[in-house]
């Protein structure tokens, strides 16, 4: 649908502006964009409620998805992903079932910490750094699957707490 979209898009933009044709074609590229994010929107309500019937608990980092995309140079697949609306769906559909949603800061040092024997590293790893070995334990980790240990890890501790 993207790559249609931008196509229609372009020709749009070489229309006479204000014409019967140029109009027609905004239409047309209306079209286009209102099924595009009904597309994500039903994608994002299928996602959450698998992740709702699987888990009593969900533990998510509130990450700035604005300044993601400006920052690390991630631009329109970062806006694209609807991450703030499949948080939303999480959230709405966990409390109707009496589950929880538990945010983790967004400075919490999920992927530099080793989840084996918690060391903190000290320098923070540039994104492109896939995988790091613990210089502690010697563990080797997957940056994403690590974090992903580490923010279940202080979910739990802060739904205990």
């Amino acid at each position: 649908s993207e790559k249609k979209l931008k196509r229609e898009q372009r020709k749009l933009s070489h229309m006479q502006k204000g014409s019967r044709n140029w109009e027609k074609q905004r239409i047309k590229v209306a079209k286009l964009h209102e099924k595009v994010a009904n597309q994500r929107k039903d994608f994002l309500h299928k996602r959450s409620r698998e992740i709702v019937n699987a888990y009593d608990c969900v533990c998510i980092e509130d990450l700035d998805m604005k300044a993601m995309a400006r920052s690390l140079h991630f631009g329109k697949s970062v806006h694209d992903n609807g991450w703030g609306m499949f948080t939303t769906f999480l959230k709405y559909k966990l409390e109707d079932q009496g589950k929880q949603l538990i945010r983790i800061d967004k400075w919490y040092p999920s992927s530099q910490t080793c989840s084996v024997c918690g060391y903190k590293n000290p320098e923070t790893k540039d994104l492109h750094v896939r995988e790091w070995d613990c210089p502690r334990c010697k563990s080797h980790h997957d940056r994403d699957l690590n974090a992903a240990i580490n923010i279940r890890r202080e979910g739990m501790r802060i739904v205990s707490a």
